[in-house]
């Protein structure tokens, strides 16, 4: 079991009298930005000119370049996009970086996978929210918090857990618990999980599901409703009380088909599939995969984006939920 932090575990000292710069201004950046500022920490941001300096600006932050942020402050999160992580640390980081900096991530891929490669002198560690941006910076305001994953790559001060879970605690984290794992383990169950579950298995379960009762001769509306539409009355049920729960809450018509055909939807063959795919992950392939696809201009990330914009389920969606939005 991971070791869990809460608020007595993570004093916010060792962010106090240090300036956290804040590099990428996105939906993390933002969320990230907010908490720690609200904590007492002191905030700067590093920020391309464009929406997200503008952005920041605006919300009341000190905004320079990355390559400033970089050498005026002590402790750095790197919140940029994966992809562009490596280049922006080449270009406008790693020449200013000094002795006893901090570098914090939100995401292990880059460490993990060497892409990014600091140097010995500081600290590199993450925290991980378990919540979009809008979602951590919510919670926040009403009081509560996103869990949040920490990890230590590097530890030169001595001090980076300690900086981890300060840092986490300024975010909210502490309040619904904060969790130490690695950056491998991170990383590679971030991606299965992602591939596997969340933004994989289950919208080609959708699909695959909407597809079926089409051909049958059901109508696409129904066959929305019936695959997609309710997802979200099943996924809040387990949010909040667990697949046990969820199955509670539930018919016992909708109960008994669940625990007798679940099992044949998720098959042996599945189950292999899925080992595959956390395979492919854990040797590097996706990884390598995913790298070469940025640097080959996206051809096949394009061609797959074009493919799902144009998908029936699609169609039908956009038109179901502008009539929901009239009502």
């Amino acid at each position: 079991m991971a070791q869990v932090y809460t608020d007595a575990d993570a004093p916010l000292t060792p962010l106090q009298g240090r300036t956290v710069a804040i590099l990428g201004y996105g939906s993390q950046g933002h969320a990230q930005a907010q908490n720690l500022r609200d904590s007492g920490v002191k905030v700067i941001v590093g920020a391309r000119p464009g929406i997200s300096w503008e952005r920041a600006d605006s919300d009341g932050f000190e905004v320079c370049t990355v390559a400033e942020a970089v050498q005026r402050a002590d402790v750095l999160m790197l919140l940029v996009n994966d992809e562009q992580q490596p280049t922006l640390y080449r270009e406008q980081i790693a020449s200013h970086l000094r002795p006893g900096h901090a570098l914090g991530f939100a995401h292990g891929f880059n460490i993990h996978f060497g892409q990014v490669a600091p140097p010995e002198d500081i600290d590199v560690f993450m925290v991980s929210p378990k919540a979009v941006g809008p979602q951590l910076r919510r919670l926040y305001q009403q009081g509560f918090g996103a869990p949040c994953l920490i990890a230590v790559h590097q530890d030169y001060s001595g001090e980076a857990k300690a900086i981890a879970l300060a840092y986490a605690r300024a975010l909210g984290g502490t309040r619904a618990g904060v969790y130490e794992t690695t950056f491998k383990e991170e990383c590679e169950a971030d991606l299965f999980g992602e591939q596997a579950v969340l933004c994989g298995g289950v919208p080609a379960l959708i699909r695959a599901a909407f597809e079926t009762l089409v051909e049958a001769g059901y109508a696409p509306e129904v066959a929305y409703f019936e695959c997609l539409h309710e997802l979200k009355l099943i996924t809040d049920l387990i949010y909040e009380a667990g697949i046990r729960g969820m199955l509670f809450a539930i018919s016992d018509t909708a109960q008994y088909g669940a625990m007798t055909r679940g099992e044949r939807i998720v098959d042996d063959h599945v189950r292999q599939t899925l080992r595959e795919v956390l395979s492919e992950i854990r040797r590097g392939e996706f990884a390598r995969e995913w790298i070469l696809e940025n640097q080959a201009g996206r051809p096949v990330f394009r061609a797959l984006e074009r493919a799902t914009e144009q998908h029936l389920i699609e169609q039908v969606g956009e038109a179901v939920r502008s009539r929901m939005g009239k009502i």
